[in-house]
């Protein structure tokens, strides 16, 4: 009973953050690093809605290039742990996969960029693992097969000192077991 309480909970929760952001939660305007006017209007990268099938043509979806499996991150707008809309498909994806697999298990990584104080970025970091876990277990993954954890601004995949490496480093990796 406790279980369904708390699932219709995540279930009102989730729908809570995806109603319409304020302003200060607008998300940026994205620079377009694509050539044409037609590749702008593809959909993001690995956000693309694919059957899955473990194993599937490719071998291993998980490396795979054509599924969205191997898609592994989630990108937050500065200060924010809000799951954007552009990625609810890859996290369905994710969240398939481990409900067909019930042995697989991952760890969701926060990440932050490196302005704030270490405490900060690793609790925003955190923050932003947990909204990923949240998501996943709304979608029925069990909650063993997640494991939600914060690097904070230590493992940054940009290295610069502007707003692009900020924006890579403000991210949640989702990494499977024996990767």
């Amino acid at each position: 009973m406790i279980k369904r309480i708390t699932a219709v909970a995540m279930v009102a929760f989730v729908a809570a953050c995806s109603g319409t952001p304020s302003k200060e939660q607008q998300p940026a305007a994205v620079e377009d690093r694509t050539a044409g006017d037609q590749a702008a209007a593809k959909p993001a990268p690995g956000t693309e809605a694919t059957p899955l099938k473990p194993g599937g043509v490719g071998g291993n979806p998980l490396t795979d290039p054509a599924s969205p499996l191997s898609k592994r991150s989630v990108y937050f707008e500065f200060d924010s742990f809000v799951i954007k809309d552009e990625y609810k498909s890859l996290i369905q994806a994710h969240a398939e996969y481990l409900k067909q697999n019930p042995k697989a298990k991952t760890i969701l990584q926060g990440n932050a960029d490196e302005r704030g104080s270490r405490e900060y970025n690793l609790a925003l970091g955190q923050k932003r693992a947990d909204s990923v876990k949240k998501a996943l277990e709304v979608l029925g993954v069990k909650d063993a097969q997640v494991e939600s954890v914060s690097f904070g601004e230590e493992k940054p995949r940009g290295t610069g000192h502007d707003e692009a490496s900020w924006a890579e480093n403000r991210r949640t990796d989702i990494v499977y077991q024996g990767e």
